[in-house]
């Protein structure tokens, strides 16, 4: 959440420069709801528009990247002699 209340909004180009990110993945990115997003507009319009603080989306990108990095249990096979396997 933003600590800041005073940090601005951005827009959708200013945040795509300060992460990096190419401008529809972003807005894919805050379609599904990611963090640091807020749409804009009313009614059919409501998300035409997007604006982002970016200290919010900063920490969403980050939280979302240690989790995909975090180490995968490594999975064992049990082979029986009819041919089947069976996941541990």
């Amino acid at each position: 959440m933003n600590n800041d209340p005073k940090e601005p909004f951005v827009s959708t180009d200013e945040a795509v420069r300060r992460t990096g990110l190419k401008r529809r993945f972003l807005l894919s990115l805050a379609r599904q709801g990611i963090a640091g997003a807020y749409p804009l507009g009313t009614g059919l319009r409501l998300r035409n528009r997007w604006v982002f603080v970016l200290s919010e989306l900063t920490e969403a990108i980050r939280h979302n990247a240690s989790m995909r990095r975090s180490p995968q249990p490594e999975r064992s096979y049990d082979l029986k002699l009819s041919g089947r396997s069976s996941l541990k």
